[in-house]
């Protein structure tokens, strides 16, 4: 069975981030290489390429791919780093990461969200990344210290554990705002305390869930 195949391609996904200010190459270079209709459900393949997000389930979309680019541009990557994701959705924006760092582990709060993510790093021979079930506001402390840490989903303030498991002079961006109407906050880990560096973009995220975020509406999922 043929799944209808958008217009566009990876290029103009591409051209939307260098329009919204990126201008990190290697970044460039890993959204041209990430096929991102290979991390969107099939049913909406013919919109991968277009600058939208998409829905994947459980009230859930992916971040618009420009967003993406900016957030990951953010981190300012150089290759070396260990990254904590917090809601990796499909994989998209973890198998970017992968490409342009050492080590990747993405929290998600969905069982079979979090296994398409593994299918689909799978399927691009991405080793680097490993996907966890769980709640991301308590972050992975088994896997820490991390060089930076992205978070998807908005609260009002960075839960306290992830500011914990940042690696001084470590950076971290998290959409700041009640859920629908948010400030995207790059922060930087000082002998203080996260210091907020620069407004990344405004924009629109789900809420964040958790002990450290809003009250879930609906139990964790069991990895197991």
């Amino acid at each position: 069975m043929s799944h209808p195949r958008s217009a566009l391609g990876p290029e103009d996904l591409v051209k939307a981030a260098r329009a919204s200010g990126v201008t990190d190459e290697r970044l460039l270079c890993a959204l041209r290489a990430t096929p991102r209709s290979d991390f969107v459900p099939a049913s909406h393949r013919a919109s991968a390429y277009a600058d939208v997000p998409i829905p994947i389930g459980h009230g859930q979309v992916t971040t618009q791919p420009s967003l993406v680019a900016m957030m990951v541009a953010a981190l300012a990557l150089t290759g070396d780093e260990r990254v904590l994701e917090v809601g990796s959705g499909h994989g998209f924006q973890t198998a970017l990461l992968a490409r342009l760092a050492a080590y990747v582990v993405g929290v998600e709060r969905w069982a079979d969200i979090a296994e398409q993510a593994r299918v689909n790093l799978a399927g691009q021979g991405i080793e680097n990344a490993e996907i966890v079930v769980g709640d991301g506001t308590l972050g992975v402390a088994d896997r820490d210290p991390f060089d930076a840490i992205v978070i998807s989903a908005a609260f009002p303030e960075v839960p306290p554990p992830l500011a914990a498991q940042l690696k001084a002079g470590g950076r971290l961006v998290q959409p700041i705002g009640p859920g629908g109407q948010e400030r995207v906050e790059l922060y930087e880990k000082s002998d203080q305390g996260l210091v907020c560096r620069r407004t990344v973009a405004l924009a629109y995220f789900v809420r964040l869930y958790g002990a450290y975020g809003y009250p879930p509406t609906a139990p964790f999922e069991d990895a197991g």
